[in-house]
């Protein structure tokens, strides 16, 4: 029996004492802390690690960097010190230093230093400057730093989108960038807030408290004249995330950096810390502490007085130069941007300065430019504000860009609408004329649907044609009926439809647009717009139609060189057979609603109705298209005459333009007149209209087409 138990006995022991043994060590790792407290440096120096320009002074005080160019220094604690526990919490520890940061002058001063968490006492790899020797560029960010850091930064910061504040306080997790920061301060006796600034070149001195239970970092810092700390600490936040950060054992100490063109001294005067512990850090006795830097000032040197007058005056006589010279070219500069205002100038309101827009433009350069147009160039601007513009320049000496320019100051300039272009300001200097237009990003309509290559490979959707459509009508609804006077636009097409990210279209280029008071429509003294889209009957009574425009423009087709092809007559004829769906866009097979498409190449076709009467307004065109009332019959009187489908011929009299807008590849036919001859009886009136008629019908059925075909093509 005695035997047994023996057997038994030692492996039983044996557990027992590996019990033991393996609390004891939990109990002691548990309780291991760390604390340290050095009223000055001097001769500790083995208790460091320096790397870099961090020296140890012989007065005591630790220098991490002088006053000179691009250095950086890095002071740590030999030890490692214990800051995670076997629950895999963070222990608390705190802190408590004194620090003097000494610019090289007035204006010179930087980058800033920090108290620093690192698994390794050695920052090599690490960056000077903004990178405070504590990261680099390639490694900014990474979680695999392990790095916590309370920077104190005496520059504008490390990314000016994020550090904003030059004079501030913050917390990096693995980074340059501040997650929490704040200007340096402290709370007064009252509660109230009072800033300094840490180059100052007096004492600073910081309290750091981590709570590991809570989670909770406090942060004081004061300067050390006001004798107490104070009772609320600056920042004082739950920072869950350390745990990211600290491995079991960690390095504390400080970094510090300089820059090529800034540049401060950082010292230490005095560090105490402990860890593991309920106990705070030690509180160093400020009267203890090695005293701090002197001022910097500069050696005085002594020279010849006769050098030193013959100095004084050179400098004198060429600042008086300097001054002239400066003043003649402001004087030259102003004449050169002087603008002299016309009576007509003062009754138009938003007129922008000629320099702010010579500056947002860049001096209108050719990397500017995303359009040209018959009567000048468009160009791509940022004012001071952030806003981003477009800016026309109207072709100079051009008697028909300055009724252009007009009209559009007159027309535009005083409406307001989703689907119409915003007229921002304008601008006269000598004989430059400038518009000032919202920047929008997706180019015309014209762009989308005919430029060759065309900016987006994908087929526009039903629902995104259908939706333009219905904003353009309601655009030219308000224009015609909602405001003040009734206004048309004259010269309604694809390339002066802008389109928005969000596919919002606005209509613009009113350079032809004319005035009406409500119920006084006068006939125009020209032919005036783009061929194809004009109405027939404004070669017999002058009276130009945006519904037959906006009709032209729903089709959605462009002109082409064939003379034997008639796109209203092709499209009517197949409406006749019941079979007008077949001139819908083929890329879009089968994936559109037949109902809308019905709908919308029928209200298409009534809009250029050979009867001005018969044509429907804008507001009977949404309530088409949005389905509120059924699509009138299109009666038998609607076709045009088949005698005059000859040759359009080329005896237009007046000045012809290009439109610009349109790429090379577009028909000829597109193209923009501009008439100042009166339209008259006999046969130039027959010719006209015949010229007209022809190319109403032709270009008619070209756009129908496009109208379910090339919307984003």
């Amino acid at each position: 029996m005695s035997r047994a138990r023996s057997m038994v006995s030692p492996p039983i022991l044996l557990v027992i004492i590996t019990v033991i043994l393996v609390r004891a060590q939990r109990a002691t790792s548990e309780t291991t802390t760390t604390e340290f407290i050095f009223q000055g440096f001097k001769g500790n120096q083995s208790q460091f690690q320096l790397e870099g320009d961090s020296t140890i002074k012989s007065n005591g005080l630790l220098r991490l960097t002088d006053r000179k160019s691009n250095l950086a220094g890095t002071a740590f604690y030999n030890k490692p010190v214990r800051l995670l526990d076997n629950n895999s919490t963070v222990r608390s520890f705190s802190t408590c230093f004194v620090f003097v940061i000494m610019p090289s002058s007035a204006n010179n001063r930087g980058f800033g230093f920090t108290f620093a968490l690192s698994p390794t006492p050695n920052r090599r790899d690490a960056g000077a400057s903004q990178y405070l020797r504590l990261l680099n560029e390639r490694n900014d960010g990474d979680p695999r730093n392990h790095v916590f850091a309370v920077e104190f930064d005496t520059v504008q910061g490390f990314k000016d989108e994020t550090n904003r504040i030059g004079n501030h306080m913050g917390l990096n997790f693995n980074s340059l960038s501040s997650e929490v920061q704040e200007p340096v301060a402290y709370y007064n006796k009252d509660g109230k807030k009072e800033e300094f600034q840490l180059v100052s070149g007096e004492p600073i001195q910081v309290f750091l408290d981590y709570e590991g239970p809570t989670n909770t970092l406090n942060l004081t810092v004061y300067p050390t004249r006001l004798g107490s700390k104070p009772r609320v600490p600056l920042i004082s936040k739950q920072v869950p995330k350390l745990i990211e950060i600290v491995q079991e054992e960690m390095f504390v100490g400080f970094t510090a950096a300089t820059g090529r063109d800034q540049s401060s001294a950082h010292y230490v005067m005095g560090w105490s810390f402990s860890s593991g512990g309920p106990v705070a850090a030690a509180t160093l006795n400020l009267s203890e502490l090695p005293p701090p830097p002197p001022p910097n000032r500069e050696k005085k040197r002594g020279y010849n007085v006769k050098i030193i007058a013959l100095i004084v005056a050179l400098s004198a006589v060429i600042s008086i130069m300097f001054l002239l010279f400066v003043i003649f070219m402001i004087y030259k500069r102003r004449l050169q941007q002087e603008e002299i205002l016309e009576d007509w100038e003062i009754d138009h309101p938003h007129r922008l300065r000629y320099r702010d827009l010579y500056a947002a433009t860049d001096g209108f350069k050719e990397n500017r430019v995303i359009g040209t147009g018959g009567f000048g160039t468009v160009y791509k601007g940022k004012l001071a504000s952030s806003d981003l513009i477009a800016v026309k320049k109207i072709v100079p000496n051009s008697r028909q860009g300055v009724r252009e320019f007009m009209a559009e100051i007159e027309s535009l300039g005083r409406v307001r609408h989703r689907n119409l272009v915003n007229l921002q300001g304008w601008c006269k200097h000598r004989s430059d004329l400038l518009l000032i237009y919202d920047y929008i990003p997706n180019g015309s309509l014209d762009s989308l649907l005919y430029s060759v290559p065309r900016r987006s490979s994908a087929v526009l959707p039903w629902d995104a044609r259908l939706e333009i459509a219905k904003g353009i009508a309601s655009g030219l609804l308000y224009l015609h009926e909602e405001w003040e006077q009734m206004v048309v636009h004259r010269d309604v097409k694809p390339s002066n439809v802008l389109i928005e990210s969000n596919m919002n279209p606005r209509l613009g280029d009113f350079g032809l647009a004319r005035l009406y008071e409500r119920g006084s429509m006068s006939e125009t003294t020209g032919l005036v717009g783009t061929i194809g889209y004009m109405a027939p009957e404004l070669a017999r009574n002058g009276k130009p139609s945006d519904a037959f425009a906006f009709g032209v423009l729903l089709l959605e087709r462009k002109p082409t060189d064939s003379g034997t092809f008639f796109l209203v007559d092709w499209v009517m004829d197949l409406h006749a057979r019941g079979e007008i769906l077949s001139a819908v866009d083929p890329r879009l097979g089968s994936d559109y609603d037949g109902r809308e498409a019905r709908v919308a190449l029928a209200v298409g076709l009534l809009c250029c109705h050979q009867k001005p009467a018969s044509r429907p307004s804008m507001r009977g065109v949404l309530k088409f298209l949005n389905g509120e009332e059924e699509v009138v019959e299109i009666d038998d009187e609607w076709g045009y005459s088949k005698s005059s489908r000859s040759d359009f011929g080329s005896n237009f009299v007046g000045y012809v333009s290009s439109s610009t807008s349109i790429p090379s590849s577009s028909s000829a036919f597109d193209t923009r007149i501009i008439s100042t001859s009166h339209v008259t009886s006999g046969g130039y009136r027959k010719k006209c209209l015949f010229q007209y008629e022809l190319d109403a019908s032709y270009l008619f059925i070209h756009e129908l087409r496009t109208s379910a075909y090339s919307t984003l093509n």
